[in-house]
């Protein structure tokens, strides 16, 4: 046990996207432009679809959950990397090096789960609209977003309380700007079956089978638009997933870039690029992605800002 502790880390270091000092100060003002952009554009998205009665609906009811995930999302990573910059101080404790882990892989997980169960809400509209009503109810959308925050819940506790039980010796300097799974089970001196393992059976779970759900969603989808006959209702119907669709690319494209592709094909400023894209630029550009392509979206937004800020647009 005394070798145990001995050999426990108190602090790591996240030596961050760069160690010159002039990219460090155009790094802040960036990431702290993005995170600002993202985290009132979310917020913008909750309280446009909270405050009009024509957006209470499972589709918007969805999109307020993700927008919420979103804040959280980018809340994990991004104040801690800001405040790196600003003290020159790269350490983080081990146990905000756990918490991070814990909220990154929830929030990442709850991402993950709202875009298919979008995906199915959408399959559901489109390809059984006269039942969309009797399957969709709030009991129901409820239910799946509250069984998504449970079940990925414990799947993060899960990973966090495997990483705490292992050993780190020798360096404890993390290449990344926030405390990445992969690359502290990299560090470990102790074994890491157990993690990698549940890692892939949770990697399945969580990742690959929704994935499934959401391309086997879209197959279903694309199939019912074209037998559609008028244009006008092929338009529309695509309207209503390409939002959607865009942002499943965006995630899923960057997620499967790092994680599940082979390291010999890419290099680590391309991993760095791919985890930057997924955790700070995707989050900031959703509510654009969803308000600019949307009517009643924007209908929302610009009575929100009329009203509650007193602007006139």
């Amino acid at each position: 046990m005394e070798e145990r502790n001995q050999s426990r880390l108190s602090e790591f270091i996240l030596l961050g996207l760069s160690d010159q000092p002039e990219q460090e100060r155009i790094l802040f003002l960036l990431f702290l432009f993005m995170y600002l952009i993202s985290g009132l554009g979310n917020l913008l998205i909750i309280l446009a679809i909270t405050s009009d009665p024509r957006l209470h609906t499972p589709m918007y009811f969805f999109l307020s959950n993700l927008s919420l995930v979103d804040i959280c999302f980018t809340s994990t990573t991004i104040p801690k990397m800001l405040n790196n910059y600003i003290s020159k101080n790269r350490m983080i404790s081990y146990c905000g090096c756990l918490a991070q882990v814990f909220f990154f892989i929830w929030f990442t997980g709850m991402d993950i789960l709202l875009l298919t169960i979008m995906a199915y809400d959408r399959y559901v509209a489109i390809c059984t609209p006269l039942h969309y009503n009797m399957v969709m109810t709030p009991k129901v959308c409820a239910l799946l977003v509250g069984v998504s925050w449970f079940w990925i819940c414990n799947n993060a506790l899960t990973h966090t309380m495997l990483l705490n039980r292992l050993s780190f010796c020798g360096h404890n300097e993390i290449p990344q700007f926030f405390c990445d799974l992969s690359r502290l089970l990299k560090m470990a001196c102790s074994d890491t079956f157990i993690n990698d393992l549940i890692i892939n059976t949770a990697g399945a779970l969580t990742t690959f089978f929704p994935f499934i759900g959401i391309l086997i969603s879209y197959f279903h989808i694309f199939m019912a638009v074209l037998k559609i006959s008028s244009v006008s209702g092929k338009k529309k119907a695509f309207s209503t997933c390409g939002s959607h669709l865009t942002v499943v690319c965006l995630f899923y494209g960057t997620i499967m870039g790092v994680y599940f592709s082979p390291t010999s094909t890419h290099t680590a400023q391309q991993d760095t690029a791919a985890t930057v894209m997924y955790t700070v630029v995707t989050p900031m550009l959703n509510p654009f992605i969803y308000s600019l392509r949307n009517k009643d979206m924007k209908g929302a937004l610009r009575m929100l800002i009329t009203r509650k800020l007193g602007f006139s647009l």
